[in-house]
C-alpha cells in the first residue's frame, strides 16, 4: 500500500494516476474528497482530513509500505518554519510509530550552498527533511528549483500585457522541471522497495534557462512578444501580501528568490541521471498556451 498526500495537486494527482496505471494499491489523504476525479476516487482508499492532523496520519500511514510526502505551505502561516516543520510534526511521529517503510518527499535544491542559511522557505524545507530523516525512515528528498507550472500563476499578465514578473535576475540560469516528470520519478521510487537510507535525488528537467530565455520560448510558442520584467524585492513582497500571504511567509519567499539570485541552485551538477525529458517548449505548447488562450474570466 502506498499513501499519497496532497493528491489533488499538480504533482500528487499525477503520482496517484501513475501508481494506479501500474496496478499499485493507493490510499490518499485529502481534505475534500469531492476534488478527486470520479474515476480516481472509485479506485483508491480515502482518508479524509489534513496530513497535519495526528489522528489522520496515524490512520493513513498504518500498514503503509511507502508514503509520498508533500507540504503545500499555508500562505497565512506564522512563518516558514511553522509552514513546513510545524506542519510535518504529526507525520514525522507517525513515520516512526507506524513503521512506514519508505518516504519520498518533494523538496528543494540548495543544501550545502553558501547562501542556504539566508534562503527563507528553502532553509525551512531542508529543516523539515532533516526531521524526517532523523526518524530512521528510509527517505528520498526530490530536490528541484522551479516548477514549470509556477508560470501558470502569470497566465493573466502574459495574456493581457505580454509580460511576466518576478524578483529574479533575468540572466541567471536555473533548472526548470515539469510536474509530470517529478511525479514519474516519485512513482518509480515509491514502487521500488530495494533502496534504503536517506538521500537527495535532484530532478532537474531537460535544461537550464534564464528568465529572458523563458520569455523568448513563450513568445515563439504563443506567436507574439512576451518579455520578463524584474521587479524590486519589496514590490514582489507587497504583491504577495495583497494576495493573502502573511508578512513572514512573503518574506520567506522573497528571501528564497534573492538566494537563488546568489547561486542557491548551483550546488548540483546536471547529469543524465538527474535530467528529465520534458522541455520548457514542450510544456508551454501543451500547458501554458491553452491556459493563456482562455478568456480572462476563466483564468
Amino acid at each position: 500500500m502506498i499513501v499519497v498526500t496532497a493528491p489533488t495537486g499538480h504533482i500528487g494527482g499525477q503520482v496517484v494516476r501513475t501508481l494506479l496505471a501500474a496496478g499499485t494499491p493507493v490510499r490518499v489523504v485529502v481534505r475534500d474528497p469531492a476534488r478527486l476525479a470520479p474515476d480516481v476516487a472509485e479506485r483508491i482508499e480515502i482518508v479524509r482530513g489534513s496530513h497535519r492532523d495526528p489522528a489522520v496520519v496515524a490512520e493513513a500511514f498504518a500498514g503503509a509500505d511507502a508514503v509520498f510526502w508533500l507540504v503545500a505551505a499555508d500562505p497565512r502561516a506564522d512563518g516558514v518554519d511553522a509552514a513546513y516543520s510545524g506542519f510535518a510534526h504529526a507525520a514525522v511521529e507517525a513515520f516512526r510509530t507506524q513503521r512506514v517503510g519508505r518516504v519520498v518527499g518533494v523538496s528543494v535544491l540548495g543544501r550545502g550552498t553558501p547562501v542556504v542559511k539566508q534562503s527563507g522557505a528553502i532553509a525551512a524545507t531542508l529543516a523539515m527533511d532533516d526531521l524526517i530523516a532523523a526518524t530512521g525512515v528510509s527517505y528520498r528528498a526530490l530536490t528541484m528549483s522551479y516548477f514549470m507550472e509556477n508560470t501558470l500563476w502569470q497566465a493573466g499578465p502574459i495574456r493581457t500585457e505580454g509580460v511576466f514578473y518576478g524578483p529574479s535576475l533575468p540572466d541567471r540560469s536555473f533548472p526548470l522541471v515539469a510536474t509530470r516528470d517529478i511525479a514519474a520519478v516519485a512513482a518509480r521510487l515509491l514502487r521500488d522497495d530495494t533502496w534504503s537510507g536517506c538521500g537527495e535525488v535532484p530532478v532537474l528537467g531537460a535544461e537550464d534557462l534564464t528568465h529572458d530565455e523563458m520569455a523568448a520560448i513563450i513568445s515563439e510558442v504563443l506567436g507574439r512578444p512576451v518579455r520578463y520584467q524584474r521587479i524590486p524585492g519589496e514590490a514582489y513582497k507587497a504583491n504577495l501580501m495583497r494576495n493573502g500571504y502573511a508578512e513572514p511567509m512573503a518574506q520567506g519567499l522573497l528571501d528564497m528568490a534573492l538566494a537563488k539570485n546568489d547561486g542557491l541552485d548551483a550546488g548540483v551538477t546536471r547529469t543524465p541521471e538527474f535530467t528529465t525529458p520534458t522541455t520548457f517548449r514542450q510544456w508551454c505548447t501543451a500547458v501554458l498556451k491553452p491556459a493563456v488562450r482562455k478568456p480572462a474570466v476563466d483564468a
